[in-house]
C-alpha cells in the first residue's frame, strides 16, 4: 500500500535517498529559510539547519563515513559530517548541481547546468572538485543526473537525449534512441541502466547488460522524472503521482489508490524493498507543497513540519 508520510509543506522535495528504511534523507526547495533538508531515523524526522540559501535538488551518501553531500543553486555542494553541513569549494558557484552520486567518499560526480543549457561534469577525488572536459557533441545541453556501478563506471543523462559515459579517465557520448529530454539515470546490481524523461508523454528506456538499449514505457505513460533499479524490480515515477514498477523485462502503471496531482521527482528503493517517492509542485516556480510517499513494511512516522 502507497502511504503519504508528508505533504503541502512549504517546499518542494526534490530527492529522497538513504543507507536503509532507519536512516532517510529527502532535501528540497528554499521555502526562504534555506533548502529544506530532512532525515528520518527510524523513530521521526528532523528539519536539519544548513546555513546555505537556495534549492537543493539532490542528494547522495557513503554508508563507510556516514558522509551526505546536497547538491544545488549557485554551485553549492553541502556535506554533511555526521554532525553538520559545510560548504565545499566547487569549480564555479554559477550552475545548478541537480545530481550526485559517487562509488566512494573519494570518487564523487557531480553534473548540472545554467539552465536547459552549458551542462558540466565535476568530479571529486577526496581533496577538491575539479571540472572534466566535455564532448563536443555536448554543447548548449544540460545534465540532470548521475548513476553508477563503480569506479571508472557511471552514466548521465541530460537535454536531448544526452547520455554520457565516464570510465574513470573521459566522457563519451551514447546513443539511448530518443532525442527527449533525459531527467534520471539509474544502475542496476547487474550492470542494466534505465533512464527516463519526456515532456508530456514518458520516456523509459533501459540498456541491457550486454549494451544495447530498449524503449519500455508503457503506453500512454507520463512525463516521468525519477527511476531506480533493484536486482528483481524497479520503479519510476513522475507527473500527477504516478508510479511505474518494473516486472522482470515489462514495465506496468500501478494503481497507487492516491489521487495526486503533485508530481514525484525522485524514487529511492530502500534494502528492504521499501519504495520511497518525493515530490509536490516542482515543474515551475514557486517550488512548493511538498510530498513523500512510502510503499513498504515499515510503519513510517509522518511529519506535519515545523
Amino acid at each position: 500500500m502507497h502511504r503519504v508520510v508528508m505533504e503541502e509543506l512549504p517546499a518542494g522535495l526534490l530527492s529522497v535517498w538513504g543507507t536503509s528504511a532507519r536512516d532517510v534523507w529527502t532535501v528540497g526547495a528554499d521555502p526562504g529559510d534555506g533548502p529544506y533538508v530532512l532525515r528520518y531515523d527510524g523513530d521521526g524526522w528532523t528539519r536539519i539547519p544548513t546555513g546555505a540559501q537556495g534549492d537543493a535538488w539532490w542528494v547522495h551518501g557513503f554508508e563507510s563515513d556516514g558522509s551526505v553531500l546536497v547538491g544545488g543553486e549557485g554551485g553549492m555542494i553541502l556535506r554533511w559530517d555526521g554532525t553538520s553541513f559545510a560548504r565545499m569549494e566547487t569549480p564555479s558557484d554559477a550552475p545548478t548541481i541537480f545530481g550526485i552520486w559517487g562509488s566512494a567518499p573519494d570518487d564523487v560526480l557531480a553534473v548540472g547546468g545554467l539552465g536547459r543549457v552549458a551542462g558540466f561534469v565535476w568530479h571529486y577525488d577526496g581533496s577538491e572538485w575539479r571540472a572534466i572536459e566535455l564532448p563536443e557533441a555536448l554543447e548548449g545541453r544540460s545534465l540532470f543526473k548521475v548513476w553508477g556501478r563503480g569506479r571508472g563506471d557511471a552514466w548521465i543523462v541530460g537535454t536531448d537525449g544526452a547520455v554520457l559515459h565516464w570510465d574513470g579517465e573521459e566522457l563519451a557520448m551514447h546513443d539511448a534512441g530518443t532525442t527527449r529530454t533525459l531527467f534520471t539515470v539509474h544502475v542496476g546490481p547487474d550492470g542494466s541502466v534505465a533512464a527516463v524523461g519526456g515532456a508530456g508523454s514518458g520516456v523509459l528506456v533501459v540498456r541491457d547488460p550486454e549494451g544495447a538499449w530498449h524503449d519500455v514505457a508503457p503506453d500512454l505513460v507520463p512525463h516521468l522524472f525519477g527511476v531506480f533499479l533493484t536486482r528483481d524490480s524497479g520503479r519510476a515515477v513522475g507527473i500527477n503521482g504516478t508510479f511505474v514498477r518494473r516486472e522482470s523485462a515489462t514495465w506496468v502503471v500501478e494503481d497507487t489508490g492516491l489521487a495526486l496531482a503533485e508530481t514525484l521527482h525522485s524514487v529511492w528503493i530502500d534494502p528492504d524493498g521499501g519504495v520511497w517517492a518525493a515530490g509536490g509542485q516542482v515543474l515551475a516556480e514557486p517550488l512548493e507543497r511538498g510530498l513523500l510517499i512510502y510503499q513498504g513494511r515499515e510503519e513510517i512516522a509522518s511529519y506535519e513540519g515545523e
